[in-house]
């Protein structure tokens, strides 16, 4: 399982903290490091923080988004502590490390931490299929990146070792679960589609498309559903724009 599971920073901006976040997931059994456009890196400051985990930060994957960074996972797990609009599926750590576990079985997952001084935005939050929030005290909320790093990877740990997880219910699955860029291309296609058959006004789009995009998540589509949707939104579209072929027609006939 730990093979499957990457851990996403999003914008580090300070060294050190990388550092740290690669020593943290060595001492639980994690090497698979993402960092989205960190301000810094490499730098002697996180090689110094790793302390003996310099390979996991050797092997750091650098990229310019967290698009880039998901696009081939089929699960990723968002860290927030912001309340939202409109809400999310949202577990603790414990619950939410279960669910990574079960998910890994079949398929690339991730871990998704947002920058030190403000998390992760609405728009990289909706990347996610579920939220997961570490209960603080009310006294005093704030956790060093690495210490969080810290706490999903021990959960993530002590459910592989000792949890008696039930069976996973898509470990005999028929196809395997889209990815996050399938996914991004389904929801263009979807919001395209909408605005053909006048459902969804582009100039005041409301909450439409987050709602959508929470359903779907919700309920983790596999390729070949996905592959059926799109095959119904394109001939949605087709009839949409023979209709309007017509409409333009009838219009100037009757002009003439």
């Amino acid at each position: 399982m730990f093979e499957k599971v990457r851990v996403v920073l999003v914008e580090p901006s300070h060294p050190g903290n990388v550092g740290a976040v690669a020593r943290a997931m060595k001492n639980m059994g994690f090497e698979r490091l993402y960092l989205v456009k960190p301000r810094r890196f490499p730098d002697e400051e996180a090689t110094w923080r790793a302390a003996s985990a310099g390979d996991v930060l050797d092997s750091a994957v650098v990229v310019d988004s967290l698009f880039e960074a998901l696009s081939d996972c089929a699960f990723a797990v968002g860290t927030s502590a912001r309340e939202r609009r409109i809400p999310w599926p949202i577990l603790d750590a414990r619950r939410a490390s279960a669910e990574m576990v079960t998910r890994a079985s079949q398929s690339e997952v991730a871990l998704v931490f947002g920058r030190e001084d403000r998390g992760l935005t609405n728009e990289e939050l909706e990347l996610c299929h579920l939220h997961v929030n570490i209960p603080t005290s009310d006294a005093y909320r704030s956790l060093n990146l690495a210490m969080a790093v810290q706490i999903l990877c021990y959960e993530l740990r002590m459910q592989v070792l000792f949890e008696d997880l039930p069976e996973s219910s898509d470990s005999d699955w028929d196809a395997p679960f889209a990815d996050v860029e399938s996914l991004s291309r389904f929801y263009e296609h979807l919001e395209q589609t909408l605005i053909d058959i006048a459902f969804l006004d582009p100039a005041a789009p409301r909450q439409l498309m987050k709602r959508l995009r929470r359903l779907y998540n919700r309920i983790q589509i596999d390729e070949m559903e996905l592959n059926i949707l799109r095959g119904i939104l394109t001939e949605t579209q087709k009839v949409a724009h023979e209709l309007g072929a017509l409409k333009t027609r009838s219009t100037q006939g009757e002009a003439e």
